[in-house]
């Protein structure tokens, strides 16, 4: 997993706040647990034990991943692309051939998704399958719940 994860300078210092609450405020708080719940005595049957170091399992998993994905972050200069084309950073409003509705999408990177605001990820299958489209141009996209096939209506590029 050596790829590089495009991202803007928001999204990047989004994820290393995120890396800092959980190395400095909640590790420490779960490591308090464990040592309440391991001066109480038997491990074996100490619900409070087994519970903590789970916690700090999982936490120690999610800041692994996101210190992958500082290492791997590649911090986009929108202002070297394309302007006419679908590119990192841009707003794209295409029309669905299939249902006749217009969809607009954000091209965003790592730390910056959110699918429900229309923000999607640069690396994902929707934004891979129009990235490098101009308006008017057609793009049938597979996804796993079937073919996705899209118009490009516009190309925009709005303020961070």
């Amino acid at each position: 997993m050596s790829d590089r994860i495009p991202m803007t300078r928001s999204g990047y210092d989004r994820i290393k706040a995120e890396l800092y609450d959980f190395e400095n405020e909640k590790m420490p708080e779960i490591e308090k647990r464990i040592a309440e719940a391991r001066a109480e005595g038997d491990l074996k049957e100490n619900a409070e034990y087994h519970g903590a170091r789970e916690s700090q399992g999982m936490l120690q998993a999610k800041i692994n991943m996101l210190k992958d994905k500082l290492k791997r972050a590649d911090i986009v200069d929108r202002s070297k692309l394309p302007k006419d084309e679908v590119v990192f950073g841009c707003t794209v409003v295409v029309k669905d051939l299939d249902f006749g509705d217009n969809e607009e999408f954000t091209m965003v990177g790592a730390g910056d998704e959110d699918f429900d605001a229309g923000k999607i990820n640069i690396t994902s299958p929707l934004a891979q399958g129009l990235v490098g489209k101009k308006v008017g141009d057609k793009a049938e996209i597979e996804v796993p719940a079937g073919t996705n096939r899209f118009e490009i209506l516009e190309i925009r590029f709005d303020d961070e």
